[in-house]
């Protein structure tokens, strides 16, 4: 018996949050939570997949039910189903989730298809019996390494928090096993973060490596003047300096800043990470790329983004996706990304990783979990199961 999605359902979720970065302040933020409900059975149970966007983004409730939730829904069975009929196939359902849109404009559409992306992925992977790092390995003609390098992602500026708050909470990280952590700059003067940077430093005594996040704040001349003053600490990136679409600002950055930069988190399209790649100035023996399939209409197209770094001439290896969720986590592990962000104590329940996966040396092994694996994380499942029923 062919395959049917039956229904695509959405809810809004707050994540609220008192945080900071540069540009904005979180204390609104929403997420879109999504489950694709199959007909499928596996283990005597319909099989659902799940998804949600990434933080940064708002929630897509209104994009999601009124323009592509019912393109699936109203779609033809037979039309998103695998030349065998046995599945789904993720990049039917994604044209007709596309179908009469037109081409450019990567706004906020980018985020509501990339949901649903996430989810009918999820269902794939579980009707399939595998988790979705072995399935996309697979498909690939790769050998998938559970092993997954993550970074700890934190530093906010918060009401009260002072520099010895700071070292606290990168304290924290170490203790958890991270060996490169990331902090906010941008959101203070240049003065101050320099007083955060080397109070940082400070509590790491060279036991982990120090990335900088400016989210994108900078003009080009603040862009340098940061740079100069970070040059001398050997961090492990200078992120997101200008606006994400201002490449000839990040191409002139190089000149400035020898050291391993970094951006990417808000190009969402595959011709976007083109252009960044062909006008952007970045250097692919050092600086790394930050695309998150969540906010980019998700993983079919992230396949298209990856082939345009190949044909740039840039490894896989040279991507970390920005968002901290276990979909990026699957694609680092199947297809040999670099690694992949991480939240250890922000935008729950949605960050982090399955119950019992623990960091050593700046890694994690992959549970098999079918799927994206949600449901080996108890509290993010628990609201997944709230939207199945």
């Amino acid at each position: 018996m062919s395959i049917r999605i039956i229904d695509v359902r959405e809810v809004t979720h707050a994540i609220s949050s008192p945080i900071r970065n540069a540009y904005i302040d979180f204390s609104k933020m929403t997420t879109s939570l999504v489950a694709v409900v199959t007909d499928a059975v596996r283990d005597g149970k319909p099989v659902i997949g799940y998804g949600f966007n990434s933080n940064g983004r708002y929630g897509q409730g209104g994009l999601i039910r009124e323009r592509f939730a019912a393109r699936v829904t109203e779609a033809p069975p037979a039309s998103l189903l695998n030349d065998a009929g046995d599945n789904l196939d993720p990049d039917r359902v994604w044209a007709a989730m596309m179908s009469n849109e037109k081409p450019g404009g990567h706004g906020e559409r980018s985020v509501a298809v990339g949901t649903i992306d996430m989810a009918v992925w999820d269902a794939v992977a579980k009707i399939a019996g595998k988790p979705l790092f072995r399935l996309l390995a697979e498909r690939h003609g790769r050998t998938a390494d559970p092993r997954v390098f993550v970074y700890a992602a934190g530093g906010y500026y918060y009401p009260g928090k002072d520099n010895s708050a700071l070292r606290a909470e990168m304290r924290s990280y170490l203790d958890r096993g991270y060996n490169v952590v990331k902090m906010k700059i941008g959101g203070a003067s240049l003065d101050e973060d320099r007083a955060r940077i080397e109070a940082v430093l400070a509590e790491l005594d060279g036991k982990a490596r120090l990335a900088v996040d400016a989210n994108g704040r900078f003009d080009l001349e603040t862009a340098i003047a940061y740079a100069r003053m970070l040059q001398p600490y050997n961090l492990f990136w200078y992120e997101e300096a200008g606006d994400p679409l201002d490449y000839q600002l990040q191409a002139i950055l190089a000149d400035f800043y020898p050291g391993p930069m970094a951006t990417g988190e808000n190009l969402f399209s595959h011709q976007d990470a083109r252009n960044l790649l062909r006008h952007g100035g970045m250097r692919p023996d050092r600086d790394w790329l930050q695309f998150d399939c969540a906010l980019s209409y998700g993983l079919c197209e992230f396949q298209r983004t990856l082939a345009a770094m190949s044909a740039a001439g840039w490894s896989w290896r040279r991507l970390i996706p920005h968002g901290g969720h276990q979909m990026s986590l699957n694609i680092a592990a199947g297809l040999g990304l670099g690694g992949n962000e991480s939240y250890p104590d922000l935008f729950q329940p949605y960050g982090g990783f399955p119950d019992g996966v623990r960091v050593e040396d700046g890694h994690i092994i992959m549970p098999e979990l079918p799927g994206i694996g949600f449901e080996g994380k108890a509290d993010l499942h628990m609201q997944m199961q709230a939207l199945s029923r």
